[in-house]
């Protein structure tokens, strides 16, 4: 059939014409959409922890991954997640709207939300926790500090992003309800909560359908699930197929084609392969996001304190900081400490934040060493390198070690700041491993050998095995990367201006190899396999009983906090449920705790649970002996299971249990709450085993009242032996309806299920003939 292509009419004002609206479904260019008839155009930056500002490609071509101009470099998401702290986050997040409105940017592209499912994930610094309830809270709030300050958050990566190898192609291969529970539960709480104005399609597939292409994820659940109503935008260069992207719900490809992508998406619907009302659906979310995001547009206008917004930075990675051991209280360091090594060329080098799209050009940064000295008041602060950085040229490098091992055998304390290089993390490639380079662990070998007194300060995106050589050093530090103030923020730490209070949003394990994703990560023909089910992380740590270096939630602090009085009361609308419990800084030192609440379900679940689930926290600040009364609602829904069988969540009824904890494995207090479950919404048919029909509290009287009715003796002996009765427990009821000695027959089948189908949906059951 040959179709005869016209040169489209001009647009009334307010009508565009096709081609005008194809255009808008694509990027201008590299961060900036198109502009047609009155819908105007968007900036967008990458901005997670800070803006990137792009600059103009060159003539090669190549994207340039470093910013163009100087804007604040906040702690990476691997940090902010370790500050427990929503709120902060919050303010971090309305200081970047700040700077993206000077630049007339309209969207930052952020914050990535995905789950840390391995430790090799090259990507893990942009993300914030294993645990998609931390992730929701700290990702949430900087959706809602952007937007209520004007610019757009782009949530992303949509969904099951979680590794960077194959990361264009790759198929994660997910059940249904660790798709749920975990890896969409995060967006999900942000879409309904907190509204984003777009959200971002990740690269890789799911189930082997892409996501670019995938309706189920990007209409079916984002939309009419949970009443998305902003802009679906692919990753830069995920769209395989633009034609049936648009039919599956994505309204934006970007970057920009040049028009070649426009052109197929005109011929499609001219053919009446793409229907006019995809195209104009998207077309309609987008002119709203576009006069969304340009509403409040300050383009170049604006006061920004990028002084202020480096001391919030500052005091933002005070709060990430994680002191994970202090053995005879070596920390914090005394002003007057005699003489301090300061050993390792991360000191004089700081890392600050990962390598990717998300490099920030900071305004200003501040350095460990140079922080150390001016905190030192008193010290004597002396520095060797211990070890050269890829890339950086030390003068003696074969002398290093025994200059530092001079250097600490002939001071009181030794700082020994070891981390991964930039080149070992990064987007674009996973780790092979989650050692520290070797040459790092032998200069800590030789040093603590020559000095006890070592405290090790850690710089790293992703996590770093610490075993076994934290066993000989009586205090650790994880610094991870914490932005352009981080190098006064450990400065405070180790000097006790500030007193530590990150928390771990991820597992250390003891081996790479304990992960409950070591066996199918990264997959392998372009399929990865999410084997572990829900149990990632702490869940899969904690349920098979693995020695860890230190768990999920962990975090010491200069302070004591003792816990007591929890008590679980439900609302008396039975939709949520208020722990309290009573905390007490019983130290010497003002300090804030985490309290975190956790829940174990029912003993004898029908599913596979994890030993516990994060399900709310607090960030609580104390003076010295005060005392105060800490509530975190918990919603009941929180409670839930998918169920995949009845495709919903589901409540399981009976006794669960709520812990008030400062760690997923430092229980303080426990107490057992009986809930009332969920009605089954299960269609009971004669498939179903003889089991589930009692266990169902429609199908179960029903059955036992027909039992009842056709009783022999056989039948009766049968069902009251243990032994007999286990073993009918898994056998299908239209098969025990076969047997002649049984008390139901095949038509009892039927009539039991057609009841059982006319309750659930409230109507009358039909007429028994049988009985």
């Amino acid at each position: 059939m040959t179709h005869q292509h016209h040169s489209p009419a001009p647009a009334a004002r307010g009508e565009l014409s096709l081609a005008q609206k194809a255009s808008l479904t694509s990027g201008a260019g590299d961060f900036v959409t198109q502009t047609a008839g009155d819908v105007p155009a968007v900036s967008m930056s990458d901005g997670p922890h800070g803006l990137r500002l792009p600059k103009e490609r060159g003539d090669g071509g190549q994207v340039d991954l470093h910013s163009a101009a100087p804007a604040t470099c906040f702690p990476p998401a691997v940090a902010l997640g370790s500050s427990w702290d929503p709120q902060l986050a919050g303010r971090v997040a309305a200081a970047i709207a700040a700077e993206a409105r000077a630049h007339g940017v309209h969207v930052v592209l952020g914050p990535g939300i995905n789950i840390k499912r391995s430790p090799l994930c090259g990507r893990n610094f942009e993300y914030f926790s294993e645990d998609p309830l931390v992730t929701a809270e700290v990702g949430g709030a900087m959706v809602r500090g952007l937007q209520e300050a004007g610019v757009g958050a782009a949530l992303k990566h949509y969904a099951a992003n979680n590794q960077e190898t194959d990361r264009m192609r790759v198929s994660a291969d997910i059940d249904e309800r660790p798709l749920r529970e975990i890896y969409l539960r995060a967006f999900e709480r942000i879409v309904r909560r907190d509204r984003p104005w777009s959200v971002m399609s990740a690269y890789n597939a799911v189930n082997g359908v892409p996501l670019s292409e995938n309706h189920r994820l990007l209409t079916d659940i984002l939309r009419t699930e949970w009443g998305f109503d902003g802009v679906v935008m692919s990753d830069w260069g995920a769209v395989r197929d633009r034609v049936p992207a648009l039919r599956a719900g994505l309204d934006l490809q970007m970057p920009g084609t040049g028009g070649r992508t426009d052109a197929e998406v005109v011929a499609a619907v001219e053919s009446g392969e793409l229907d006019a009302g995809a195209l104009d659906r998207s077309v309609a979310r987008l002119a709203l996001f576009a006069r969304r995001a340009t509403a409040a547009d300050g383009s170049g206008t604006g006061e920004v304190s990028y002084e202020a917004h480096h001391d919030l930075a500052r005091t933002a990675a005070e709060r990430c900081v994680v002191l994970l051991k202090n053995d005879g209280e070596l920390l914090p360091l005394a002003p007057d400490s005699g003489t301090v090594a300061v050993i390792g060329e991360l000191a004089r080098t700081p890392r600050f934040q990962g390598a990717g799209s998300s490099q920030v050009t900071p305004t200003r940064l501040d350095v460990p060493l140079d922080c150390l000295r001016e905190t030192a008041d008193g010290a004597d602060v002396t520095f060797a390198a211990g070890y050269a950085l890829p890339g950086i040229d030390v003068e003696g490098a074969d002398d290093l070690v025994e200059e530092a091992e001079r250097l600490a055998a002939g001071s009181d304390t030794v700082l020994l700041f070891l981390g991964l290089p930039a080149q070992d993390e990064s987007e674009g490639f996973d780790r092979d491993h989650i050692d520290l380079p070797v040459a790092q662990v032998r200069l800590l070998e030789r040093v603590v050998a020559v000095n006890p007194r070592v405290v090790v300060v850690l710089s790293n995106g992703g996590v770093v095995r610490t075993a076994p050589w934290h066993e000989r050093v009586p205090a650790l530090v994880e610094g991870w990367l914490l932005g352009q103030g981080g190098g006064a923020a450990l400065a405070g730490v180790l000097f006790g201006a500030v007193n530590p209070s990150g928390r771990l949003a991820e597992t250390i394990p003891l081996r790479l190899e304990d992960s409950p994703s070591h066996l199918s990560f990264p997959g392998e023909e372009g399929y990865v396999r999410y084997g572990e089910g829900v149990f990632v992380g702490y869940r899969g740590y904690d349920r098979r009983r693995t020695e860890v270096a230190f768990p999920f939630g962990h975090g010491l602090s200069y302070t004591t906090f003792t816990y007591s009085a929890l008590t679980v009361l439900p609302a008396a609308d039975g939709a949520r449920l208020d722990v309290r419990v009573r905390l007490a800084n019983t130290g010497q030192r003002a300090g804030r705790e985490v309290v975190q609440i956790y829940s174990r379900g029912p003993a004898g679940s029908r599913v596979a649970r994890p030993e516990r689930e994060l399900r709310g926290f607090a960030s609580v600040e104390l003076a010295p002996g005060e005392e105060v009364e800490v509530c975190v609602s918990v919603d009941r829904a929180d409670l839930a299971h998918y169920s995949e069988r009845e495709a919903k969540w589901r409540v399981e009824g009976g006794v669960h249990h709520f812990e008030a904890a400062a760690s997923s494995r430092d229980i303080r207090l426990s107490v057992p709450v009986p809930l009332d479950g969920d009605p089954s919404g299960i269609l009971l048919t004669g498939r179903h085993t003889l089991a589930e029909w009692l266990e169902h509290p429609v199908g179960g009287p029903l059955l036992g009242e027909a039992f009842a009715r056709g009783r022999t003796d056989e039948s009766a002996g049968a069902m009251a032996d243990p032994v007999m009765r286990r073993f009918l427990a898994g056998v299908p009821l239209d098969v025990i309806a076969d047997f002649p000695q049984s008390s139901v027959g095949p038509e009892d089948v039927v009539t039991l299920s057609a009841k059982v189908a006319a309750e659930a949906a409230g109507g009358e059951p039909p007429t028994d003939d049988h009985e």
